[in-house]
């Protein structure tokens, strides 16, 4: 190839050289451009999207409790990762004829502050006994969760025994898959990291229901902005990659009739794998008076998909209580 020939390639590299930094300008801009639209438009968030409920100090950091209802023995609703208080909306309204209900979001969720301490389920356990005591909201309580949910209301349940009138358990996290949760961890908080980064640069307000998770109830999507905000999503990813740890606290509650004769329902969703179904039935076995339910929905959000089911078991759970 003679010298004249060489040219037309190296002046197509400059062209590449330069569409590329023109590229990234225009990718800065616009990244740069949303971060300040966030900024603005966030300074409204505390008229538009206010917290339904109240903010309670739990010991430097506030959270976000909200209680509706009245009666006795107090439910208490535990949202999964990623998840707030707005995922009960449904259960909620519908629980409280006749109910106390609380749910409220774990540190740095949605109307919650951040905590200072890793993001595990003794941590989420203790703040949530703290919250429930300042806030005046009197034991025993029936403790449900959802999913990762679950991993909290049974360090609670065995932390505080005294306190806790009974369980419901809906399609919970498996304790004993630390393979499953140390492969998944990395890959979680990078999915979550992406989330708070997109939700910072403004396009989970701009973009709505195209960033919000199928699931999401009526309440998460009008509140999207602060539900599945940048600290949400902080939040997520700080859970998901104590996830390890958290599954060693909950495996240490596990003994034979760990939860002597309290009213306990586990619910499953169905077509589950043989194993996953027997490991909660085994759940359920650590109280005499536990049982399994397994839905008809392959839904994870069981309480999503099957409402009356979930309504009914906390019910039964709370007349176990009572009788």
């Amino acid at each position: 190839m003679t010298h004249g020939d060489a040219r037309p390639g190296r002046w197509s590299r400059r062209l590449l050289r330069r569409i590329a930094v023109w590229g990234a300008g225009l990718l800065v801009l616009a990244a740069s451009a949303g971060f300040l639209y966030e900024t603005i438009a966030r300074q409204g968030d505390s008229e538009d999207h206010g917290a339904p409920g109240r903010l309670v100090d739990v010991g430097g950091h506030r959270l976000h409790l909200h209680c509706t209802g009245v009666g006795a023995p107090t439910v208490v609703l535990e949202a999964g990762l990623a998840e707030s208080s707005a995922s009960w909306e449904v259960i909620q309204r519908r629980l409280s004829t006749g109910n106390r209900v609380c749910s409220y979001d774990r540190a740095g969720y949605a109307w919650s502050e951040d905590s200072p301490s890793p993001g595990t389920a003794e941590r989420a356990a203790g703040d949530l006994r703290t919250l429930l005591a300042v806030a005046g909201e009197a034991g025993p309580y029936v403790l449900v969760g959802h999913s990762y949910g679950g991993n909290t209301i049974r360090v609670f349940a065995d932390r505080w025994r005294n306190l806790t009138a009974g369980l419901v358990l809906v399609d919970v996290t498996d304790e004993t898959a630390v393979g499953a949760l140390a492969i998944s961890r990395p890959l979680m908080a990078a999915h979550f990291t992406a989330y708070q980064v997109a939700a910072r640069l403004g396009l989970v307000r701009l973009m709505g229901d195209a960033l919000v998770p199928p699931e999401a109830t009526a309440a998460a999507r009008r509140h999207a902005v602060v539900v599945y905000g940048a600290g949400s999503m902080a939040a997520a990813r700080a859970e998901a990659w104590a996830g390890v740890d958290s599954a060693a606290q909950v495996r240490a509650t596990v003994r034979p009739r760990a939860w002597g004769d309290l009213p306990v329902v586990v619910i499953s969703a169905a077509g589950q794998p043989a194993a996953v179904t027997e490991q909660a039935r085994g759940l359920a076995a650590l109280s005499t008076r536990g049982r399994l339910v397994i839905a008809t929905t392959t839904d994870h959000y069981v309480q999503h998909a099957q409402p009356d089911l979930v309504l009914d078991t906390i019910r039964e759970v709370v007349s176990a209580r009572e009788r």
